[in-house]
């Protein structure tokens, strides 16, 4: 996989392809965004880049090295994950281990560790003696959700690359490319964060029934009360859409949020534009801040739920109030 084939991070790529053009690749990075970003992606990619032959600022996907990397054949890459809830001492010294004899020649070797904030003290500060005493044709990438987390003298021993959310529409654009239906992916943008998050909940059980569901619910909880409860009783309570009520609520705030959207004019936020014809004849129904109330009782509904109130109760409760007003 190419740098150019992992959804936005144009800084981090900058950063990886100047280090690549220029030859003046650290022994050690550190990979520091939020979950989903891309960092895995980006880090394997700078890796295939590493070991490709044709020393450009990207793989080439063409060399023998790059076409071993891509079928999995690669034997100077080496990836730690934590083992149960943490990365233990003696994955590290295996680590170091590994790399002390995987190869006799001149060529490089690379190592990842993925969540590389829950090493152990003990695996931190062995990892730390290794990458004070660097050799020159081993490159260290570290993954990690929360940079500060990861021991201070470890960070000031690396070169730490910045990842950033995505913006949604650069994540429905990648989803998209991918073959994701338009609709599902619109939603799944504005609940997750990146298109690695975006793609398991698309693919959760579920999540297409849930949309659904709360399409008929938008519809039925301002002018038909009793269609709404025989709604969250046969296809809420009973149903696939009743196992996360949470998704389901957030699912009915970004549906309340497309009305307010719709009567700005902002056609290009609005997440259900598959709905646009209903909520063009609808959305006027009630002014701005009628809407942001549905919205608060959405958030109350959420509240009672964590609070243990029975799902049923809490949203049959949740439709009474939106037929307040």
């Amino acid at each position: 996989m190419s740098m150019d084939q992992v959804p936005g991070q144009e800084k981090a790529k900058g950063m990886l392809r100047y280090a690549l053009r220029s030859g003046k690749v650290s022994h050690a990075y550190l990979f520091s965004g939020p979950r989903g970003t891309g960092r895995k992606a980006l880090a394997l990619s700078f890796a295939q880049a590493l070991f490709c032959t044709a020393g450009g600022e990207d793989a080439c996907g063409q060399c023998i090295e790059c076409r071993k990397f891509e079928h999995g054949n690669q034997p100077d890459l080496y990836q730690i994950e934590p083992d149960g809830q943490s990365i233990k001492l003696g994955q590290i010294q295996q680590l170091q281990r590994e790399m002390s004899y995987r190869n006799v020649g001149e060529s490089r070797k690379v190592y990842i560790v993925e969540r590389a904030e829950t090493m152990t003290l003990p695996a931190a500060n062995s990892l730390l003696k290794f990458l004070e005493e660097p050799q020159s044709p081993i490159v260290a990438l570290l993954l990690t959700d929360n940079g500060q987390a990861v021991l201070p003298t470890i960070r000031s021993r690396v070169q730490t690359i910045p990842f950033a959310p995505l913006g949604p529409q650069q994540i429905v654009t990648a989803l998209e490319a991918e073959g994701f239906p338009t609709a599902l992916v619109r939603t799944a943008s504005r609940l997750a964060s990146g298109p690695e998050a975006c793609r398991t909940l698309i693919q959760q059980n579920g999540f297409a029934e849930t949309r659904n569901v709360v399409i008929q619910l938008g519809k039925e909880s301002i002018s038909r009360f009793t269609a709404a409860i025989v709604t969250v009783q046969q296809q809420v309570v009973k149903s696939e859409a009743g196992q996360d009520p949470q998704l389901l609520l957030a699912m009915l705030l970004l549906w309340f949020k497309d009305m307010i959207h719709y009567q700005a004019g902002r056609l290009e936020d609005m997440v259900f534009i598959d709905q646009s014809d209903w909520i063009s004849k609808h959305a006027f129904a009630r002014t701005p801040d009628g809407w942001v109330g549905c919205m608060e009782q959405v958030l109350e509904c959420g509240r009672r739920i964590r609070a243990h109130v029975s799902t049923q109760l809490a949203l049959e409760q949740l439709l009474v109030n939106l037929q307040e007003g």
